[in-house]
């Protein structure tokens, strides 16, 4: 299936120069869903990416994060942004391009030892992913690796990615 083109462009969103790739197109049609995650499991599967847990960033990787989890039989763990989560949590602040953010995990969600794979739907700079990584590894997890739906490869994100396999399905 070419997931391609079940990604609308829109041209000079946020702002202008910028062409942001909408997943809600992919989103709403049923066969390319169905596939995108198939497909996506069975990437995870060929590069041995045995899972105990899916970390998915805020918010769109908890819409692949979730059903991939689903599928390969591993637990889901949402990375949240600062205050979103009630009870304690481990946190890692990280640089955006003008200021800071930071993420936020329960610090009961993640056993230490455990095996974790990252998931996204885009991954562009990297800054997010790579900050996740380091709250995973903070927690004493291992970091089995990352998958994304989107790569846009021009901004080369995954240089700033640990050493670890990383799964794109469409790149741009």
């Amino acid at each position: 299936m070419d997931l391609k083109s079940l990604i609308r462009e829109i041209p000079d969103f946020p702002k202008p120069g910028i062409v942001f790739r909408d997943i809600t197109t992919l989103l709403r049609d049923p066969d390319g869903l169905r596939y995108t995650i198939d497909f996506f499991a069975l990437q995870c599967i060929n590069n041995g990416l045995n899972a105990d847990y899916i970390v998915g960033m805020e918010s769109r990787g908890f819409i692949f994060g979730s059903p991939l989890a689903y599928k390969l039989g591993a637990g889901f763990i949402p990375a949240r942004k600062k205050g979103k989560l009630p009870a304690a949590v481990h946190s890692v602040e990280y640089d955006l391009e003008y200021g800071t953010d930071s993420l936020e995990v329960h610090q009961d969600a993640l056993p230490p030892g455990s095996r974790v794979l990252i998931v996204d739907d885009l991954i562009a700079t990297g800054g997010t992913a790579s900050a996740t990584a380091k709250l995973v590894e903070k927690i004493g997890c291992e970091l089995l690796g990352f998958g994304f739906i989107i790569e846009l490869r021009d901004l080369q994100g995954r240089k700033y990615l640990p050493d670890v396999p990383i799964i794109s399905l469409i790149e741009y």
